[in-house]
């Protein structure tokens, strides 16, 4: 796609997210763009929720008849992702900043009671170290800082596919709160590819091992070649399938 088959796109989706969202719309690319994101990002993180139960989920409040449990935060967790969705699109002419990624956050995370129990900030960034695996990620008094830094680089760059690359292993790397970093990670991936006319990324479940093995040859080596190429490969399968609805 060119500069301006990218802008016609980003116009056709914004307006299709909010036409459909306001007349509740459950059959069109707004609906199929929250149940495809919702279930992914989850999922990639540990959701038990099958993509039938997420579409049941986001369409009528209910979920299927089964013999299985439902885990009550795969179902808290998939809400908030629909609402950051909506908080998003509200706020797509804003410009990024820390205030509104906390906002993200919090409505992904404030219906969250498993969180809540355990204390963790809501909203705000986090008050415990964490760590991805075996890497340590930034202190809880540097948050602020070093998110200062992201954003400020960032405002500073003509933004492209490369640039969104780094912003957001930079991002994941810094791991601002005390959970839900990934999703709000790549909700912020998907907006920011909105906003600027560029085909947005849905990170799929099944690249998942791609996709964290991306991210961690950015720690380790500050390399963007398989996050790019990634990247680019979930464009084109976003691209593919909204076509559809064109």
């Amino acid at each position: 796609m060119n500069r301006s088959e990218n802008k016609e796109f980003q116009d056709f989706l914004l307006e299709r997210f909010k036409i459909e969202r306001a007349k509740f719309d459950r059959s069109g690319v707004y609906a199929w763009t929250q149940r495809l994101l919702a279930y992914n990002s989850n999922k990639i993180e540990g959701s038990t929720l099958t993509e039938e139960q997420t579409a049941s989920l986001f369409d009528n409040g209910t979920l299927p008849r089964s013999d299985d449990y439902y885990r009550a935060k795969d179902v808290e967790e998939m809400n908030g992702h629909f609402l950051m969705f909506n908080k998003m699109l509200d706020t797509i002419e804003e410009a990024l900043t820390q205030e509104l990624i906390k906002c993200f956050h919090y409505e992904l995370k404030s219906g969250v009671f498993e969180d809540r129990a355990n204390g963790y900030a809501i909203g705000d960034y986090k008050k415990r170290p964490n760590m991805i695996g075996m890497y340590q990620t930034v202190r809880p008094e540097n948050v602020e800082n070093e998110m200062d830094l992201l954003l400020d680089w960032y405002r500073s760059r003509e933004i492209n596919i490369c640039v969104l690359a780094e912003f957001h292993a930079r991002y994941e790397s810094i791991h601002p709160f005390q959970d839900g970093n990934g999703r709000t990670g790549r909700l912020i991936l998907f907006r920011e590819c909105l906003k600027n006319g560029i085909v947005p990324v849905v990170v799929e479940d099944v690249n998942r091992n791609e996709y964290l093995e991306a991210l961690k040859e950015y720690r380790e080596a500050k390399k963007l070649d398989k996050l790019v190429k990634l990247l680019e490969k979930e464009q084109q399968f976003y691209l593919g399938k909204c076509e559809y609805f064109m």
